[in-house]
């Protein structure tokens, strides 16, 4: 899951994921930080989920996936859009 809160000229977007599916730690990778992974792994929330939120600049596009342990790829279903191999996200 997706949250967003604009602000004056960037997006805040908070990257959500069950705290538990996929098990071990998850970090979202993308054109944004150079796909490093570890750079922003979710961490647990009070609601039982797991974020990080990440600013981006305004009215731009990214590309993004999430690397979970076991080196497992995978996409998020709530993405603006895929590219073949990514998740889309546009702010």
């Amino acid at each position: 899951m997706l949250e967003r809160k604009q602000l004056k000229d960037r997006t805040q977007v908070t990257f959500v994921l069950p705290a538990e599916a996929p098990p071990g730690p998850v970090s979202v990778v993308g054109d944004f930080n150079d796909w490093q992974p570890g750079i922003h792994t979710l961490e647990p929330r009070k609601d039982g989920m797991r974020a990080v939120t990440v600013a981006l600049p305004g009215k731009s596009v990214h590309s993004f996936r999430y690397l979970a342990a076991g080196d497992r790829w995978f996409d998020e279903d709530h993405a603006d859009g895929h590219d073949g191999t990514n998740s889309r996200l546009h702010t």
